[in-house]
């Protein structure tokens, strides 16, 4: 991989080694090509309150990586044994694919695309919570 490329929206906010840096008028692009630095796309970000569901949990844990406020050799064995979890009970197909996904991005240590798998995972896990009886 040659880097991360981020599309900013205007006005859009990301969180960069620490640092929350605002994009101006227009949309931009923008290649990262420092390997191992922090980044969160900050309209990606769960807010620690909202991790209330498993699959939001697990997205706040690779975030916590991505910002930098967790070591990723210590986070990685959690969040693959997080999302075998999550694959015990998510067995339809599409959602296997997802988490594939995420677990060979996170393998590869690609924490971001890891997190933007796991993401796509969050309407599903809504519907199944809101079909499921109270």
């Amino acid at each position: 991989m040659s880097g991360l490329v981020l599309k900013l929206n205007p006005r859009e906010r990301v969180l960069v080694n620490g640092a929350v840096i605002e994009n101006g008028d227009r949309r931009t692009r923008l290649s990262i090509v420092t390997p191992g630095a922090h980044i969160l796309r900050l309209r990606d970000a769960i807010h620690p309150e909202d991790a209330r569901t498993p699959v939001r949990r697990v997205c706040y844990a690779a975030q916590l990586v991505l910002s930098g406020d967790a070591d990723p050799a210590e986070a990685r064995q959690q969040l693959l044994r997080r999302i075998e979890e999550l694959s015990q009970v998510l067995t339809d197909h599409d959602s296997r694919a997802q988490l594939a996904e995420a677990t060979q991005a996170l393998i590869s240590g690609h924490y971001y695309h890891c997190l933007k798998a796991l993401r796509r995972l969050i309407p599903r896990e809504d519907r199944l919570l809101a079909a499921s009886p109270r």
